[in-house]
């Protein structure tokens, strides 16, 4: 199985993003109702689908290790997605008049660099591949 190390960034992304469901990206006074909250991936429902969806398009991208093209292909979306989650998690930042952003915020940073990695992986899985087909 040459699948190894693409399977942990994998791994190490969808963990990451299930976590983000429970820790909070940015806390502070909320608006509406001048009270403490924290905004994290449960914060409205198209967050938190977004967020479901990332976690199991890259968990099912790990059991995909036959189909590298098709893989590599879910890796970019799943890095799209994590920018679109960010986007959607920025946009909800003015709803507070002050805060800050928690420590967990840099996970999107690490899932995404995860998710590169991942494509790199297999990428070099692919041209292996395709070489050693070359050489026969």
């Amino acid at each position: 199985m040459i699948q190894r190390i693409q399977s942990v960034w994998l791994l190490i992304a969808s963990v990451l993003t299930f976590i983000t469901l429970k820790f909070s990206f940015y806390s502070g006074t909320y608006l509406p109702d001048n009270q403490y909250h924290q905004l994290n991936g449960t914060g409205n429902i198209l967050l938190m689908s977004t967020t479901i969806l990332l976690g199991g398009l890259t968990l099912i991208t790990i059991f995909l290790f036959k189909k590298r093209i098709i893989q590599l292909r879910l890796c970019i979306a799943g890095i799209a997605l994590d920018l679109l989650l960010v986007f959607l998690y920025l946009r909800e930042i003015p709803d507070f008049s002050k805060g800050e952003f928690a420590i967990t915020a840099a996970s999107h940073i690490i899932i995404v660099l995860a998710l590169i990695f991942a494509a790199r992986g297999i990428n070099k899985d692919e041209k292996l591949i395709r070489d050693s087909n070359r050489l026969r």
